[in-house]
């Protein structure tokens, strides 16, 4: 069975959801990984007595993103067959669709993908820009024409234990190079389900928080594409350098998490809470 990572900040109206449905699901691990929460995210996860919840807590944000990395790396390291990511922010009733990308995992899918934009012709601007940007990326690696403007980037995924092996933590902290890399590595990429940005009923953000967040999925797309290409990594477009987001990714504290992984087990046990009788190390 898979494992499923939730990222999660400051999530305390939706956190219940998601667990109530990721735990209809045939899993062997929920890993909630909790940074920088000021709320009661924490306290209410723990209300929910169940062996498969194991929780990595990080008291200082790890900026977008990087919580995923953080989650993947614990599942590789117990030897996971698949990981399913699904936000912490999500309240919507997508059980059916996750249950698509996990069969999508049994039937061989390396990555497996939600089309969040079906069917909707209508875009505010900023949405039209950032799925361009998307589009260009899997135009430029092949893909557009099963992928359309899918990437890991929005929506809940999934990775094969393959993917896992494969993929660095910062390929999966920068989602879209998740495929740059997957062109390289000929994973098997899928689009598996389909889930309207609006059916997920993730919290409305501020105007600020929008034009930020578009900032970095440009950005992101930008380094992917100059990768791809050969050329030298850089998030500018034209004079505009697509920060976002991206300057607050703690890749200091994914470094560290992942060199505690491979070595002594102090700094992880130092962020881990896991069931009483369970022994993380041996999955």
């Amino acid at each position: 069975m898979y494992d499923v990572v939730i990222p999660a900040h400051n999530e305390e109206k939706s956190i219940l959801a998601v667990l109530t449905t990721v735990l209809r699901l045939p899993i062997q691990r929920i890993i909630l990984v909790l940074n920088g929460c000021t709320d009661r995210t924490l306290d209410l996860t723990r209300t929910i007595p169940d062996q498969r919840i194991h929780t990595i807590y990080f008291a200082e944000p790890l900026g977008i993103d990087v919580p995923r990395a953080i989650g993947a790396l614990y599942a590789r390291s117990t030897d996971s067959p698949g990981v399913l990511f699904v936000d912490g922010d999500i309240s919507g009733n997508v059980f059916t669709e996750l249950q698509d990308l996990l069969v999508a995992l049994d039937e061989g899918t390396d990555i497996a993908l939600t089309n969040c934009y079906p069917y909707i012709t209508n875009r505010a601007k900023l949405a039209k820009l950032v799925l361009r940007f998307r589009g260009n990326l899997n135009k430029e690696l092949g893909y557009f024409q099963t992928l359309g403007n899918a990437t890991p980037t929005h929506g809940p995924h999934a990775l094969s234990a393959k993917a896992l092996s494969l993929l660095s933590p910062e390929a999966i902290a920068i989602p879209p190079l998740t495929l740059v890399f997957a062109k390289r590595y000929d994973l098997n990429v899928k689009v598996a389900t389909s889930i309207r940005h609006q059916d997920l009923k993730s919290p409305r953000k501020h105007r600020r928080h929008a034009r930020l967040i578009a900032e970095t999925i440009i950005g992101d797309c930008v380094m992917g594409l100059t990768l791809a290409r050969g050329q030298e990594v850089t998030r500018s477009l034209e004079k505009h350098k697509m920060l976002g987001y991206h300057p607050d990714r703690r890749f200091d504290l994914l470094q560290l998490w992942a060199e505690s992984l491979n070595a002594s087990h102090s700094y992880c046990e130092k962020h881990l809470i896991i069931p009483r009788n369970a022994d993380w190390s041996n999955g």
